[in-house]
């Protein structure tokens, strides 16, 4: 499918984003035409989703099973006091369609499992993973192999963050690098965390989007928010991985 045309209001409202070296028209149009799968509207998904809007990414699916409460507060930006109690995907819809009417958002209240994940990420053309459990991370991860899509992985502890890009067929999958869950905890979190990982989140699918730049492929970015302190991991596919089996 072309991508959609654009008209004065997108001309005007992305103007300063087309001025970037390998941006232009042409980029915003494929942002425009372009469908990301957001899977969680929390700590991750609130800026993911937001910067994801404002870029003008045509259709925004955000899926969430819960409901706001007071202590998402200090970090999961699209909820405020008068939404607590309320599913936190009619929540995030009404900041999102707001903060770009010009943009398709499709909300998602319920689970992601085996029986829809697939159905739910059909005709994404990324997926973002803002989740707070590895077990819906390993789903979204085969959707990404079943697709052939790309998945952008971000994940938070207190004040350190991770991220890596993940490509079918040319970077390791996730179950590659991490083949085993970690424990479930409620983990301790500031909210700058989850604002710096899941921008960066955004700026990786908007490169993929679009083609430009060097994204995460192959490599883990840490953040450690305490010193302040971005390391970089080397990480290569794993031959023996159940999920994706890449031979090298």
């Amino acid at each position: 499918m072309p991508a959609p045309e654009l008209n004065d209001y997108d001309r005007t409202r992305y103007d300063r984003q087309m001025r970037i070296r390998g941006f232009g028209e042409e980029g915003q149009r494929k942002l425009k035409g372009a469908t990301a799968f957001v899977a969680g509207c929390g700590g991750l998904g609130s800026p993911i989703a937001t910067y994801l809007a404002t870029a003008g990414v045509g259709r925004l699916v955000i899926a969430d099973m819960d409901v706001v409460d007071l202590s998402n507060l200090n970090r999961q930006i699209l909820h405020w006091d008068d939404n607590v109690g309320e599913d936190k995907v009619k929540s995030a819809y009404e900041k999102l369609v707001r903060i770009n009417p010009s943009i398709t958002v499709e909300p998602f209240n319920g689970c992601i499992d085996g029986n829809n994940v697939l159905e739910l990420t059909k005709g994404c053309d990324v997926i973002m993973d803002a989740m707070d459990n590895f077990e819906t991370r390993y789903l979204l991860n085969r959707a990404s192999l079943y697709h052939q899509i790309p998945m952008i992985y971000g994940s938070i502890w207190g004040l350190e963050g991770r991220v890596t890009t993940l490509v079918p067929g040319r970077t390791p999958c996730l179950e590659c690098i991490f083949p085993k869950a970690p424990p479930k905890e409620t983990f301790p979190v500031l909210g700058t965390t989850p604002g710096v990982i899941g921008t960066i989140q955004a700026t990786e699918a908007i490169k993929v989007l679009l083609g430009i730049g060097s994204t995460l492929e192959n490599r883990l970015l840490v953040y450690d928010g305490e010193y302040m302190e971005f390391h970089e991991l080397k990480i290569a596919p794993n031959p023996e991985c159940p999920a994706c089996r890449v031979k090298q």
